[in-house]
């Protein structure tokens, strides 16, 4: 028998109540685009990232502390916020020393999910920082579990990919047994030389660039470790470790 952690990919937050979570370290992957704008603010300087799961409480919390509220539905600026989701947005001269109270669709829904099951560790991930990811998976030798949250719980590709981007740099550390995981890393080596390429393929894709010619957003959530930070989630925030 090995020895090795396990990992495992949850290809849908409706998938994760069948996984033990509570040793586990959970990665929350939302590529497009709430994990790609969490490491682009702390890699630009934010004190930390609160992620909210409602856009009143993303108000509120935001007007308590002297936070940026921020935050999606559905791919446009949630009604009452001034700020989205997109990684562009947060720029160091505008973030930095700052606190963003994010609230999206799908991505902070999941970690909320990962929180109410216990999780032992959450940790936020995209191509931006994937080497940060990929390190600290590693270098703490627990099993894993790769969250990807979809879209309203159905799956997509963009955040399978990431999950097989991490799975193809750090298998030997861990036992795969998980055919989500094969799938993943097999799709990942299939395309990881052309990801910008196979975009348009892609559903989200269609729903960020056709209805808001988002195409320098995708550009940004495609791209490795232009924002190589590990956002670490604890006492209610994600700040860089």
């Amino acid at each position: 028998m090995s020895n090795k952690p396990t990992l495992h990919t949850s290809i849908s937050p409706a998938l994760l109540n069948l996984y033990d979570i509570s040793n586990s370290v959970v990665v929350i992957i939302d590529v497009f685009r709430a994990t790609s704008t969490i490491a682009s603010a702390l890699y630009n300087g934010a004190r930390c990232v609160i992620p909210v799961d409602s856009v009143p409480k993303a108000i509120e919390i935001s007007r308590n502390i002297g936070g940026i509220a921020a935050g999606e539905r559905d791919g446009m600026i949630a009604e009452g916020l001034s700020h989205g989701n997109s990684p562009l947005e947060y720029p160091r001269e505008f973030i930095e020393n700052k606190t963003l109270v994010l609230t999206t669709t799908n991505g902070t829904r999941l970690l909320q999910m990962a929180l109410d099951k216990n999780a032992d560790t959450i940790i936020s991930g995209s191509f931006p920082n994937l080497d940060a990811v990929c390190e600290y998976l590693v270098k703490a030798g627990k099993n894993v579990i790769m969250g990807c949250a979809g879209w309203k719980d159905r799956f997509n590709l963009e955040d399978t990919l990431f999950a097989g981007a991490v799975i193809h740099e750090v298998k030997k550390h861990f036992t795969v047994h998980c055919d989500s995981s094969l799938m993943a890393e097999t799709l990942y080596d299939k395309y990881k030389n052309k990801l910008i390429d196979f975009a348009p393929k892609l559903t989200h894709y269609h729903r960020l660039v056709e209805r808001f010619g988002l195409i320098e957003d995708i550009r940004y959530c495609l791209t490795p470790n232009l924002a190589n930070v590990l956002p670490l989630y604890a006492d209610g925030k994600l700040v860089a470790q």
